[in-house]
């Protein structure tokens, strides 16, 4: 029975994986449709997290994220302060990054794990880039006011792999 169960379950996630993430119904009356699918595909695959960790939705997404988490933290401090977590965030928001600009801002602890500030960082990069596919000069695949944008978050935050 439980190996029944398990493999059902073990093809379920399979299947999942090979889906992919889902791109939502863009809102009526949108002028450039393909520019906002893009944009809903970044943030549909991309969340940012908040003080407590959300799981992965699949298994395939869980691996994925441990690799780019172990190349990530290698150059990167261990712990991020709770202030340049959310100075940082605010100039993504300010920049035009909409998961920055949902995501919460840390209070009540003193500083959070670099993974937050890793992942911050590597969803605005998507949402710039898929933003900015349009844009002639691009630098890193996107406009060089995003591009500084990323970067001097990640250098207030002291990371410099994402």
């Amino acid at each position: 029975m439980k190996s029944s169960i398990r493999t059902a379950l073990a093809a379920a996630l399979a299947a999942a994986a090979l889906l992919g993430p889902v791109v939502p119904a863009v809102a009526a009356g949108v002028t450039n449709v393909k520019n906002d699918q893009a944009v809903n595909a970044v943030n549909a695959s991309c969340r940012v997290r908040g003080v407590a960790a959300e799981p992965s939705d699949t298994a395939g997404a869980f691996a994925a994220d441990v690799r780019a988490m172990d190349a990530r933290t290698i150059a990167n401090p261990t712990r991020i302060k709770a202030a340049a977590y959310n100075q940082a965030r605010s100039i993504l928001a300010k920049a035009g990054s909409d998961t920055a600009a949902k995501s919460h801002p840390v209070h009540g602890t003193g500083d959070v794990p670099v993974g937050y500030g890793t992942n911050l960082l590597a969803c605005a990069r998507d949402e710039f880039r898929a933003k900015d596919k349009d844009v002639p000069v691009k630098r890193s695949g996107m406009s060089t006011y995003h591009y500084v944008a990323v970067h001097d978050a990640a250098a207030t935050m002291g990371i410099t792999r994402w």
